[in-house]
């Protein structure tokens, strides 16, 4: 791995998991706070919350998701359902020693730390959500939502297809990463009146709709080399794979429909991101579906990557709330 993708201090872990085994990247001694980043990324998506977490007294692990980095790659598609997932993060807090752990997740990981404090209360004994907010299960099939948003195909709706995305992204991968991490960042994202990123024109790709040449503040030319170094080294097929069960959750999780998360919970997301303004009523309905929520944060002028646009204050936020945990 290139040294460009080390955090001073932290240490580089690999544990038995139910995915084979998961990589971590672990900082500090205290209270366990397990850290699920989202698409398209991998641990170093939590460079900045390592050395906070960790200075203020906290053990902080970032893992790389099954599909992701130097985690585990398995080649049944079925093999990234959601209670997989969720298993593999219960194994890494219990190979670490643990009993119980806060989880903080981002994009596909907000989802992801969300049903693991769902499904495995015991375990994960509080939740902070990042950028996608917490919606529970119900409603039609998501393969039948996604296929009714037409006429342009929705980008999830546009993944299905194994192969189709990866002969897109894979060709040039720098490229391709360095366009969708600007077309989702608060500060080069197209115009409100450009065609919509998130969907992929008849015949088209999802890359036609990324701003050109532009690269957002937050992003730096050593970042987006490590990035794509280790999507160049690794591929994007596990990763893509996420997206390919999105109905096998819906019938895995058919028990929890309309759950709500009880444990204490922190949402925090960018007022320019879609994930907020298109799932707003997800947000209104918090009181409901998140009793225990202790703050949701809407972070002017950001987009989809808060913990790295807004470093800053996403680490403030965490650590207040977690010093107000019990």
């Amino acid at each position: 791995m290139s040294q460009l993708a080390t955090v001073m201090g932290a240490a580089h872990r690999v544990l038995p998991t139910p995915a084979g085994r998961t990589h971590l990247v672990e900082m500090g001694s205290g209270p366990l706070v397990l850290l699920v980043h989202g698409f398209p990324e991998f641990w170093y998506s939590w460079r900045h919350q390592l050395p906070a977490l960790a200075g203020a007294g906290y053990r902080a692990v970032a893992i790389d998701v099954r599909g992701y980095g130097r985690s585990a790659k398995p080649e049944d598609v079925a093999a990234y359902r959601m209670l997989d997932l969720i298993e593999d993060n219960v194994a890494v807090v219990r190979a670490l020693g643990e009993e119980t752990a806060v989880i903080v997740g981002h994009d596909w990981g907000s989802a992801i730390a969300a049903n693991s404090a769902l499904v495995r209360p015991d375990v994960f004994r509080a939740v902070g959500m990042l950028s996608v907010p917490y919606a529970p299960r119900g409603g039609p099939r998501p393969s039948e939502i996604f296929a009714r948003m037409g006429p342009d195909r929705f980008y999830i709706d546009y993944f299905q297809e194994r192969g189709r995305a990866e002969a897109e992204i894979e060709p040039d991968v720098r490229g391709w990463l360095a366009g969708i991490y600007a077309a989702l960042s608060g500060d080069t994202m197209p115009p409100a009146d450009a065609p919509d990123p998130h969907f992929v024109s008849p015949g088209g790709r999802l890359r036609d709709r990324f701003p050109a040449g532009r690269r957002p503040a937050w992003l730096g030319e050593d970042d987006l080399d490590v990035y794509a170094a280790e999507f160049e080294r690794t591929g994007l097929r596990g990763a893509l794979d996420r997206y390919r069960n999105m109905d096998r959750d819906w019938a895995d999780l058919a028990a929890f429909d309309g759950a709500p998360i009880t444990q204490p919970s922190l949402f925090a997301g960018g007022a320019l991101d879609a994930s907020t303004t298109w799932l707003m009523n997800a947000i209104e309905a918090y009181p409901v579906t998140l009793p225990g929520l202790a703050g949701s944060h809407i972070l002017d002028g950001c987009g989809h990557w808060v913990q790295q646009e807004r470093p800053e204050r996403i680490n403030e936020l965490l650590l207040g709330w977690l010093a107000d945990l019990s």
